[in-house]
């Protein structure tokens, strides 16, 4: 993160898109160890009923104007993975 007021209008705008289309925040920031890779100041993990579901939020209008805070504020890594329920 390098520009913590504009990456302030991003949490304020994804939080609220992500919801809207049935996401379930797991994991906002915390206490972290990178073992391998990074390193990350923040991990945020989303749980979707599908990939799908994620995709389409993803390309939402209400998310895509929250990203255009978070380009300009944040260096990112953003993955979408299916997930096995067990």
């Amino acid at each position: 993160m390098h520009n913590t007021v504009e990456y302030e209008e991003y949490i304020k705008l994804a939080g609220p898109a992500i919801q809207k289309h049935g996401g379930t925040f797991l994991v906002r920031g915390g206490d972290q160890i990178e073992l391998e890779g990074g390193p990350y100041e923040r991990t945020v993990l989303v749980e979707f009923n599908s990939m799908n579901e994620a995709k389409i939020c993803y390309d939402s209008d209400e998310y895509q104007r929250a990203l255009q805070y978070s380009s300009n504020s944040s260096n990112r890594h953003v993955v979408l993975v299916e997930g096995i329920n067990q």
